[in-house]
């Protein structure tokens, strides 16, 4: 993705909703390996591989958007 088109807002919405993604996966993946109890995520394995997938697409769009944010 071409990101010196993107206007610097846009920019800092991929980091914000990067870095969202990439909490929310390592909420997942702490469910999923039953760290973290009290919800239907937890100890089940598919979680514990979802959360590690999202977390690193969170990553790669908060560095998209960083790499073109300055």
């Amino acid at each position: 993705m071409r990101t010196d088109r993107l206007g610097p807002m846009v920019k800092w919405i991929l980091v914000v909703v990067g870095v969202l993604l990439a909490l929310m996966g390592i909420l997942w993946t702490l469910q999923g390996l039953g760290f973290v109890g009290g919800s239907v995520m937890s100890g089940a394995t598919e979680w514990a591989v979802i959360g590690p997938i999202t977390a690193l697409v969170g990553v790669g769009l908060a560095v998209v958007g960083l790499r073109r944010a300055r």
